[in-house]
């Protein structure tokens, strides 16, 4: 007698409480559930506990577990967004979900209660302390520089490109927005310049060769710092430019002529961001100015921290603040905001070329980082590219100038 499939009961019930649906399932054991659109995604339950960990987690947390540890694999990750995004399902009766609900555990059972990926971060501590910040970074940033260096620009620049002003290539967009800040941050020779999240130190080599000034930059990561300072050194410039390992809390008093916060203060919190302006507050000289450039949450009322996938797979603890919440930090600490512009479109066209540039190198991704970690950064450049697309995000360059 032939086994009836596990997935069976299961196909039967979203056929029938899902009639349109735009999207393909195929489950491990050959059920199947067909699309009632053209061009549907198909999504890949390759093994139960895909469903275990939607059961666990519902969500995007569940789905993203599942994906992660590639129980659930998709043939189109951009559709699969859009459906997981935009699609909703009919309204339910509180029979058909519990009848639902018994045939997703009744396929889930012989793949029992999953573990998380080992991947998965929970970080313990207080939010946004010195010591949780730091292993926040290092969780991101420790993937290793080779990987970041499959599908960034040479300069290894990693935030928001400006295409908008002519640019055609990633390389030419990346030099249009370190020009563009220089420019705003009134830069001559003979300036000392605090780059504070420096990364790899693109822009502090880009501000002291084009500029003339002398720059610190600082970070958290280690590898980055690591990194920067064999770049800096390359570039010839070991008298104009320190990197520094030192969280913003740790800088000595000191006095610039300019700050550059480029893609910084989204990992600051809420609660720490008043902190952070008055820190830059201090660090500037009077007459200095400041360029905050960083992302935007554009909808006040939403909680950044229900994203709990990112939050435990890509930026631990990152809060995008809406600009609202940046500008008036910046005004309690005594800055006079003088320049707002908004770039948009242009992250989403930087990271169109950042996972394009991914897929093309897969297997070198795979080889440094594991198929697990690439498939966390496949899905994540996608997804931020959706949102900045459909205007979740937004990033913006506060020019701001501390009084005389």
């Amino acid at each position: 007698m032939a086994l009836i499939r596990a997935s069976v009961p299961l196909s039967r019930q979203l056929e029938r409480l899902l009639p349109t649906r735009p999207f393909h399932v195929r489950f491990w054991d050959g059920g199947t559930v067909g699309a009632t659109a053209a061009d549907a995604p198909t999504f890949f339950v390759r093994r139960p506990s895909a469903l275990a960990h939607f059961l666990r987690a519902p969500g995007s947390l569940g789905l993203g577990r599942a994906y992660v540890d590639g129980s659930l694999a998709v043939d189109d990750l951009d559709a699969a967004f859009a459906v997981v995004d935009t699609w909703e399902p009919p309204p339910m009766g509180g029979g058909d979900r519990v009848r639902l609900g018994a045939a997703i555990v009744v396929a889930a059972v012989p793949g029992g209660i999953p573990r998380r990926p080992g991947l998965e971060l929970i970080l313990r501590g207080e939010r946004h302390s010195i010591e949780r910040d730091a292993a926040a970074v290092r969780y991101h940033y420790d993937v290793g520089n080779e990987f970041f260096a499959l599908f960034l620009d040479e300069s290894m620049t990693y935030s928001c490109a400006i295409f908008s002003r002519g640019a055609e290539t990633l390389e030419e967009a990346q030099r249009t927005k370190l020009d563009l800040v220089a420019t705003k941050l009134e830069l001559k020779p003979g300036m000392r310049v605090l780059d504070v999240g420096c990364g790899w130190g693109s822009f502090a080599i880009h501000a002291a060769r084009n500029y003339g000034v002398t720059v610190t930059g600082v970070t958290i990561s280690p590898a980055q710092a690591e990194l920067a300072r064999e770049k800096v050194m390359d570039a010839g410039l070991g008298d104009e430019v320190e990197i520094r390992v030192a969280d913003y809390r740790q800088l000595p008093g000191s006095s610039f002529d300019a700050i550059a916060s480029i893609g910084m203060s989204e990992h600051v919190g809420d609660t720490q961001i008043d902190r952070y302006a008055q820190s830059l507050f201090t660090l500037l000289r009077p007459g200095g100015v400041l360029l905050n450039h960083a992302i935007a949450a554009l909808d006040p009322e939403d909680e950044p921290l229900e994203d709990l996938f990112s939050m435990r797979y890509v930026f631990p603890d990152g809060e995008p603040l809406p600009l609202s919440r940046v500008q008036l930090a910046l005004e309690r600490a005594g800055f006079h905001s003088e320049h707002v512009e908004g770039f948009r479109e242009d992250y989403a066209v930087t990271l169109d070329h950042w996972a394009k540039r991914l897929e093309q190198r897969l297997e070198e991704a795979r080889r440094l980082a594991g198929p697990e970690r690439t498939r966390v950064w496949r899905l994540y450049l996608r997804a931020a590219r959706r949102g900045f697309d459909t205007g979740l995000t937004a990033v913006y360059q506060v020019r701001a100038r501390r009084p005389v």
